[in-house]
């Protein structure tokens, strides 16, 4: 995959971030290692492999799930959002 300025625009817009002038060609020239890194996973030989759910042999460990009743949790997370409504994140729309 290549990676050039226009991907890069497009992922800023998509995170909501903005990466400077001085270290745009240097984002694009990680994020391309990085594609490349995982790109190499393709071409491994993966057919005498069994699929798994876990990579321990009895499974993790599962604990009983409480909910807790309580608003305070959201409100101690959305307090350090940019923009949220009426206990939800407020996020720019992605699908074009």
């Amino acid at each position: 995959m290549k990676l050039d300025e226009t991907l890069l625009e497009r992922l800023e817009k998509l995170s909501n971030l903005t990466i400077s002038q001085d270290k745009r060609s240097k984002v694009v020239s990680q994020l391309s290692d990085i594609v490349g890194f995982v790109e190499n996973l393709n071409e491994l030989d993966t057919s005498n492999t069994k699929a798994t759910f876990s990579t321990v042999e009895e499974g993790a460990s599962l604990r009983e799930d409480l909910p807790l009743d309580s608003t305070l949790v959201n409100q101690d997370i959305l307090k350090h959002a940019p923009k949220a409504k009426d206990n939800f994140f407020i996020v720019p729309k992605i699908i074009e």
